[in-house]
């Protein structure tokens, strides 16, 4: 298949999960065609099979706002008709549903019928899409779209219960892939972090306010307050700043570390002894599934898709939102016995297979040919 991708090229879960399916499809011999405004963070190396298309946006005067919708529709019809592209898959819902759907409609006037897939990420439909703004937009384009796809169940059930969808929805949940992330030997950096054998807390963020990264750090300074440990923030976003003033203010600034962006994340999990992920939105949780890939056992917020992930009380425990002290008592379990950590850490790695890429691909690449062969039949 000739497929063409459209998402956020950006560190976001969205973005990552595109860019690491188009390139497993392409590993698979498809041939992927990726169409955003920069090229995504991790489409960091050369294959025949991957092609990528910059969208460039007027700089008119005229416009306040550069009209990205409009230059990405052209883009799509653009690279549609001459590299004649079987299907588009589009990632994030605004405003890539709505920019396939105008390009769908222009590609009709010369006789191409192509399919459109659209898979819901989180927040385009928790977050953006409620807004009443974007409503009717997010709305019509779900509609409009050949297949949907959701991250989880509970982002499916939560799109239904909010716009008005005729259609059905399709849970393909994110992927590891494990020929990337898994433990790693790491020794000398953890001696780094760790000089006296500390337990390693981490967590990884866009550090914005649905993620709590301040719980982070009252969890981390109630565990420290037992044992000896460190915490690796790994990162950057609006919220940072709020999170290193608490550090200040609860004296553990010693022991905390704020790494900003990191391409090479599996490294730093590989050397860490529990993840800590208490969001108050998490329509999946993939930072959390690349933690338990690295044998790295979870603390997380009963929020959105995370319960369909970390099993309680296997791969890690579940803890209300905002329930700082439960959360600490948990990780304080697992990590003051040697013993019942290296099972969490054993534990944590089994639940992640279930969300092997070597399962996932296939679903998406099935899903494809059925959707295809929808839109042949009736053109």
């Amino acid at each position: 298949m000739k497929i063409g991708i459209v998402c956020y090229p950006t560190f976001g879960g969205s973005g990552v999960v595109a860019t690491e399916l188009g390139k497993a499809l392409a590993a698979n011999g498809h041939q992927v065609h990726f169409i955003t405004y920069s090229q995504p963070a991790r489409l960091d190396f050369f294959s025949a099979n991957l092609f990528y298309h910059e969208v460039s946006i007027s700089k008119y005067p005229l416009f306040d706002f550069p009209p990205y919708e409009l230059a990405l529709a052209s883009k799509l019809v653009d690279v549609v008709r001459f590299e004649q592209l079987d299907i588009l898959h589009v990632h994030y819902a605004i405003p890539h549903a709505s920019a396939a759907f105008m390009a769908k409609q222009i590609l009709a006037t010369y006789g191409i019928h192509i399919p459109v897939v659209t898979t819901l990420h989180g927040t385009d439909i928790t977050l953006v899409g409620k807004d009443p703004s974007y409503n009717p937009v997010v709305t019509f384009s779900i509609n409009k779209s050949d297949g949907v796809t959701a991250v989880s169940n509970n982002l499916r059930e939560d799109t239904f219960a909010h716009f008005d969808i005729k259609r059905d929805i399709k849970v393909i949940y994110n992927f590891i892939d494990f020929n990337r992330f898994h433990r790693k030997r790491a020794d000398h950096f953890k001696k780094a972090i760790a000089p006296e054998n500390e337990r390693i807390l981490v967590h990884t963020s866009n550090f914005r306010k649905v993620k709590r990264t301040q719980d982070v750090i009252r969890v981390f300074h109630k565990v420290r307050d037992v044992i000896p440990c460190k915490l690796l923030m790994v990162g950057d976003g609006p919220d940072r700043v709020y999170s290193e003033q608490l550090c200040r203010e609860l004296d553990v600034c010693n022991d905390v570390r704020f790494l900003g962006k990191q391409d090479a994340i599996e490294d730093i999990l590989s050397v860490s002894d529990l993840f800590l992920i208490p969001s108050e939105s998490e329509s999946f949780g993939l930072a959390a599934l690349e933690a338990m890939a690295c044998h790295v056992p979870v603390i997380s917020s009963d929020a959105g898709g995370l319960p369909e992930l970390n099993q309680d009380g296997f791969s890690g425990y579940i803890d209300p939102i905002g329930d700082i002290d439960a959360m600490a008592q948990h990780a304080l379990y697992i990590l003051s016995n040697e013993e019942i950590l290296s099972q969490f850490k054993e534990n944590a790695f089994k639940r992640a297979q279930d969300f092997d890429l070597k399962y996932v691909l296939p679903q998406y690449e099935a899903y494809y040919m059925q959707i295809i062969d929808e839109v042949q039949s009736l053109a």
